[in-house]
């Protein structure tokens, strides 16, 4: 079992035990603006998504990872997306579940684990991430663990009938 170990926190391959903690994050209509979402999901698709979380990131270009704190308590849930070995890059998501476990470092040493990871055992060259310019927290957190910011995208998110401008930020391996 992948296990990436931190001071607080660690990150682990997702598990069938997840299913309902994957299924209350998935549907909380407060995380459907980070993650692009516009409709539920079952628990049966969830299942399933599940039970193919095992195939290789070589193969579905993503590796998402379950952050527990050292309870051995899911907070999270840490992406490797747009997985693009040829180019040597993928991007990269997280969201921590409750307002409690925010502002407390569990999402900072998350990042700075699977950046480690990414650059070392994947081989990446670059790491970039997609912010809302209004998410001062995430804006902090990443420039404080060296990612730069490289772009604005203007009027990039609808929220409502708001347009929000989505902030591009990079890390370049070590």
């Amino acid at each position: 079992m992948l296990k990436l170990d931190g001071k607080h926190s660690y990150l682990r391959a997702l598990e069938p035990s997840d299913l309902d903690f994957l299924y209350q994050l998935e549907n909380n209509t407060d995380n459907w603006e980070l993650s692009g979402t516009q409709t539920p999901y079952s628990k049966a698709v969830l299942k399933f998504y599940l039970e193919n979380s095992h195939r290789d990131i070589y193969e579905v270009k993503q590796l998402r990872l379950c952050i527990c704190n050292k309870s051995h308590v899911q907070i999270g849930l840490i992406d490797l997306f747009d997985f693009d070995p040829k180019n040597k890059r993928a991007g990269l998501g997280i969201i921590i579940n409750n307002e409690k476990d925010r502002n407390v470092g569990f999402g900072t040493e998350a990042i700075a684990i699977c950046c480690d990871y990414a650059f070392s055992t994947l081989g990446l060259h670059q790491i970039y991430a997609n912010i809302l310019e209004d998410n001062g927290h995430s804006t902090k957190v990443f420039e404080k663990l060296g990612f730069l910011k490289v772009g604005v995208k203007k009027d990039w998110i609808l929220t409502g009938s708001q347009f929000k401008n989505e902030v591009l930020y990079q890390k370049f391996k070590p």
